[in-house]
């Protein structure tokens, strides 16, 4: 089972904002990530998520500290391992449609992160 992380980014000098999330799942010998604005909720509304360069393993295991090269401050909000519906061959590194069952504190169900339209989306489309 692939391991996943939801992580609280602040400060980055490339946010406007000041603050989102960073959602990674891993996929071989990198984790795939997304930027999230905020966090999907179960039931709610799809939240538009963005593709970032892949991360190291090494975020999966990260509490909280500083990012390197002065790019903010990051700390785990919720993390855990997922039980991966789709792809069907389980592969995550390529998939512009990812569906998985996590069971965090804070994102629990079903979490499907897709591509469409060139755009990525997040959602937890059922709960627990």
């Amino acid at each position: 089972m692939p391991r996943w992380v939801l992580l609280e980014h602040v400060a980055a000098p490339d946010d406007p904002v000041g603050r989102h999330y960073d959602l990674l799942l891993e996929a071989g010998e990198s984790c795939r990530t997304w930027r999230l604005a905020e966090i999907p909720r179960a039931g709610g509304p799809a939240v538009p998520a963005v593709a970032i360069a892949p991360h190291r393993l090494a975020w999966l295991d990260h509490v909280a500290g500083e990012v390197s090269g002065g790019r903010g401050f990051a700390r785990r909000v919720d993390g855990g391992t997922a039980d991966v519906a789709e792809p069907a061959d389980g592969r995550l590194g390529e998939a512009a449609r990812i569906v998985v069952r996590v069971r965090g504190a804070v994102l629990a169900g079903v979490l499907v992160v897709e591509q469409a339209e060139g755009l990525w989306s997040a959602a937890v489309v059922t709960r627990g």
